[in-house]
């Protein structure tokens, strides 16, 4: 196992696999201390009962993050029958405990595709989002509760599994970003007759769900529990390669281009390059508009460009400066 140095590590995205009862935040502290580095975060916040990918964003990296958040992701959950909480998971005061016969595996596969596809999930009182600048979680542990508009999101996969518990069920899941799986326990739960709560959490993977032909869909992973340094290596300082992704390649579709000298500098500069000045041979001569280009200088991957049109022309301008 390759680990890499310090230097290699500055502008790039370390995959760390998050154990539990650490703090996302807490994950990229470590990071700070592991690099001697000032600037980091991470993008998805994992509660500190959940465990896996938690990617974090060093140096210039972090201007990635508005790309990186919109990622979809896969989870590894487990659901216990019979109990309500008042955060949705284990770590929560009981509210309810059902006294009936539990639901069997097979109710449980029967109502599972009602949750699946684009649905509509109102967000829990435990968790960071903000109302009138207030985190919901602080404003749940004063015994408030307010209302909260409900969100669209895409469950695109659940796949159920029995645990060796007969209470407890493993729950696949693939789903866009926003989608909260206590929340998604819950109101599965609820369907049931039986009430349930999260009692383990793992996401196993961030990435994208792409259309492969006209008509099939799937997961291309972007960061893996496979790939991801552990916590304990990582405060070791000891990150191997595979856990490092370059913030250039968090773009693979967009095509690498320079610009000559002259040109590099306008651009760099804040101009727009219109492609009818640039050389025949040039790439991006016969790009359409919205085509993304990744610009490359001489101190490498610098820029994102894309193709906008002005009134002589179309033209490549910079959209984000890394």
């Amino acid at each position: 196992m390759k680990n890499m140095n310090n230097t290699n590590l500055q502008n790039c995205i370390i995959n760390v696999f998050k154990p539990e009862g650490i703090t996302s935040q807490g994950v990229v502290t470590a990071v700070k201390r592991a690099l001697n580095v000032k600037t980091a975060g991470h993008c998805g916040t994992l509660d500190p009962l959940a465990t896996g990918v938690l990617p974090v964003m060093v140096e210039r990296a972090v201007k990635a993050s508005e790309y990186l958040t919109d990622h979809d992701k896969l989870y590894l959950a487990k659901m216990k029958l019979g109990v309500v909480t008042d955060t949705g998971d284990i770590t929560g005061n009981v509210l309810k405990t059902f006294e009936g016969k539990l639901p069997t595996f097979s109710d449980i596969v029967e109502i599972i595709p009602r949750f699946k596809g684009e649905i509509i999930q109102i967000p829990p009182m435990y968790s960071a989002l903000k109302m009138d600048g207030k985190k919901l979680y602080d404003l749940a542990r004063q015994g408030i509760e307010v209302e909260r508009k409900g969100r669209k999101i895409t469950v695109y996969s659940i796949t159920p599994e029995k645990s060796d518990a007969e209470s407890e069920i493993i729950l696949y899941v693939l789903c866009s970003r926003g989608t909260y799986i206590r929340t998604l326990i819950e109101d599965i739960g609820n369907a049931l007759g039986c009430g349930a709560t999260m009692s383990a959490l793992c996401r196993k993977a961030v990435g994208n769900v792409e259309l492969v032909d006209s008509c099939k869909k799937e997961f291309v992973p972007m960061f893996s529990d496979e790939n991801a340094v552990s916590f304990d290596d990582l405060k070791k300082g000891e990150i191997p390669e595979r856990a490092v992704t370059r913030v250039e390649d968090v773009f693979p579709k967009y095509e690498k281009i320079t610009f000559p000298d002259f040109y590099e500098r306008l651009f760099f500069s804040g101009c727009e390059i219109y492609l009818s000045k640039l050389p025949m041979e040039h790439p991006a001569k016969k790009a359409k508009l919205g085509d993304v280009f990744r610009i490359y200088g001489k101190e490498g991957f610098l820029a994102l460009g894309e193709v906008k049109e002005y009134e002589a022309g179309f033209a490549v301008k910079q959209i984000k400066r890394f």
